[in-house]
């Protein structure tokens, strides 16, 4: 079957088995690898990307159902080197320890500050319900996202 999906602002067209999922599409046929695989059955959010500006589990939707959508991956957040504000927050605030979880966190608080600039902590961990950390308490996965929300706050108002 023939897929047609834009991915991080560059168009991919490829014959593809339909029962194919989006996480191995991505991983496998486009080589983006940001995207982990972590329990294949969307619990751990570890496969999140964004899919016409929402987040999705990867993990358990086909890669047809994306057909004509713009995906969103890790690797598509910074722009000209240099990291996007939820990457740098993660830096700054401590917010991974392994890193598997990561990418789908910041694909997760992607979402959530683009419809909401100013999130409370409560607002935070209700967003982050869908992804399971298993190393840092969250806490500080918390501190780097209201870190990138303030920064991109102030570059709004700037």
């Amino acid at each position: 079957m023939q897929l047609t999906i834009t991915i991080n602002g560059e168009r991919h067209s490829d014959d593809i088995d339909p029962r194919m999922l989006l996480v191995h599409y991505l991983r496998d046929v486009a080589q983006l690898t940001g995207t982990h695989i972590g329990c294949e059955t969307s619990l751990c959010g570890a496969c999140t990307v964004l899919m016409n500006g929402s987040a999705i589990k990867s993990c358990t939707t086909l890669a047809v159902q994306a057909e004509g959508c713009q995906i969103t991956t890790v690797e598509g957040l910074a722009k000209d080197g240099k990291m996007h504000p939820i990457q740098e927050g993660f830096w700054e605030e401590h917010g991974l320890q392994c890193g598997y979880c990561t990418p789908g966190m910041i694909m997760t608080a992607t979402d959530l500050l683009s419809r909401n600039a100013n999130p409370t902590e409560a607002q935070i961990r209700e967003a982050l319900e869908g992804n399971l950390c298993r190393c840092t308490g969250y806490q500080h996965i918390i501190k780097a996202i209201q870190y990138a929300a303030e920064k991109m706050r102030s570059a709004k108002g700037a």
